[in-house]
């Protein structure tokens, strides 16, 4: 199964045997997996920032799976989760999947099932933090323009030419050149469309 080495797969059951035939099932494709007997410890260890996803039961001593997957925010917890369960019902797989969760499974279930929900959730964490990464790259970018070339970066995304620009600004046209191959060099921009891309991951445009 493809993966990445970063990513772990946390499995949260109260059922030992349920928690240790998941993680036989997942390291036997390569996966990395760290399992916990509650909800809470789970939100106790998590490592803030680590990738990967959750599959974790329902019903569980104490904090439950659905009431967990409503604190997942609260504890800056940002990854795919996959809800099991052998009390599955409508209500619970509706409210788990409106709170985000990815899928809703009943056991049993068959290990291919499982593996292929666990692929795409990694693949789509895997996106997010590609995205994430990419907008903090672009922002620091962003940042590191001075006033005049921001002034000139949100003109130019606005479509104006270098003497719309100018007379808007109320500086010569030359000034504006600079700035604008200055700003485009710190954007690492190639074009006007690359930089309106950019604009548009920055909120920008």
């Amino acid at each position: 199964m493809d993966s990445f080495p970063d990513q772990i797969v946390y499995v949260v059951d109260d059922d030992e045997d349920v928690r240790d035939s998941l993680q036989w099932l997942l390291e036997s494709v390569g996966l990395q997996v760290v399992s916990f007997a509650t909800a809470q410890a789970f939100l106790d260890g998590y490592p803030a920032g680590q990738g990967g996803c959750i599959v974790m039961d329902v019903r569980m001593p104490g904090l439950s799976g659905i009431s967990a997957q409503k604190k997942l925010p609260e504890y800056q917890i940002d990854i795919p989760l996959i809800m099991i369960s052998a009390h599955g019902n409508v209500d619970m797989a509706v409210t788990a999947m409106t709170q985000g969760a990815q899928t809703f499974i009943e056991k049993p279930f068959n290990d291919q099932t499982l593996l292929d929900h666990v692929q795409r959730a990694l693949l789509e964490d895997h996106a997010l933090r590609e995205s994430l990464s990419r907008k903090q790259q672009l922002q620091a970018c962003y940042d590191s323009l001075t006033k005049r070339e921001k002034q000139v970066f949100e003109r130019v995304v606005q479509g104006m030419s270098n003497q719309e620009m100018a007379d808007d600004l109320n500086i010569n046209r030359k000034t504006i050149e600079g700035h604008r191959a200055n700003m485009m060099a710190k954007m690492d921009a190639g074009s006007l469309a690359e930089l309106i891309q950019m604009a548009v991951v920055l909120g920008e445009y």
